[in-house]
């Protein structure tokens, strides 16, 4: 992410000093040269390279992060003298640009000028901007995030159980079936200590899952006592809930049947 972002700076005509963990330049070198310091490191260093750094830096620079997780490296940077906006890829590092992509900033404590320039760095290469606060983010991304990766790992661990063929099922395969067979497929095939920090060290997963099983329990109890009464009116219920996305749904996964039918 931190060579993405590079690139991102850099097309935009920014100078652009990058720091690994082979160095040099070392992390502390960089701060005394740049007016905007970014943060690219996996979740679990990320509060550590942070409090490194925040002693050397000054009000009139810029800190920020890419970190999944908004509340607690919000909380760091916010210890520097620096102004502070956290931010949040909803992306990895392989797509070819910011067109259509979002990206949350969670600004702390910042001019509204120098927020809205940096902001207006990525929309000028197609990014989408969702403000909010790292109360909110952390929350939001336990769900987007934490549900989700938690329920496809749980699929892929269920397959695995069960010792069923990955390769045999796609010749048994509906569209539907081979869509979520990739996304499971897809997220295996990347870092596991990614998805594991993001399930980890997010404390508001925890409650998020705890519903999720109370949820499962009692369709499973629905299925096993075969009434098709209480199916309907579970099925109906989350219907209601989701009544305004409907038609969306429907219309963005048939585009993705069709690709997965005529490609």
């Amino acid at each position: 992410m931190g060579g993405f972002f590079r690139s991102v700076f850099e097309r935009a005509g920014w100078d652009v000093i990058c720091s690994g963990s082979r160095g040099p330049p070392g992390n502390r070198e960089i701060v005394e040269q740049s007016d905007l310091v970014m943060v690219s490191v996996p979740i679990r260093k990320t509060v550590g390279v942070i409090r490194e750094i925040a002693p050397f830096l000054h009000k009139e620079q810029v800190l920020c992060d890419v970190t999944s997780l908004k509340v607690e490296p919000v909380r760091a940077m916010l210890a520097s003298r620096a102004q502070v906006i956290g931010l949040h890829p909803m992306f990895g590092p392989g797509v070819g640009s910011l067109k259509n992509q979002t990206i949350i900033a969670t600004p702390a404590r910042c001019d509204a000028g120098v927020l809205e320039r940096l902001l207006g760095i990525f929309r000028d290469q197609g990014a989408c901007i969702t403000i909010s606060t790292p109360e909110d983010h952390d929350a939001m991304m336990a769900v987007i995030q934490g549900l989700i990766h938690f329920g496809t790992l749980c699929s892929a661990e269920t397959i695995r159980r069960l010792n069923v063929d990955v390769e045999r099922t796609l010749a048994f395969t509906s569209p539907i079936y081979r869509i979520q067979i990739c996304l499971i497929g897809r997220l295996l095939a990347q870092d596991p200590g990614l998805y594991g920090d993001m399930l980890q060290l997010n404390p508001a997963v925890p409650e998020v899952l705890g519903v999720f099983l109370d949820a499962a329990e009692s369709l499973k109890k629905i299925v096993e006592a075969g009434d098709p009464a209480s199916f309907e009116e579970f099925f109906t219920r989350n219907t209601g809930h989701y009544r305004d996305y409907l038609e969306t749904a429907t219309e963005e996964t048939d585009g993705l049947i069709r690709y997965m039918v005529e490609r």
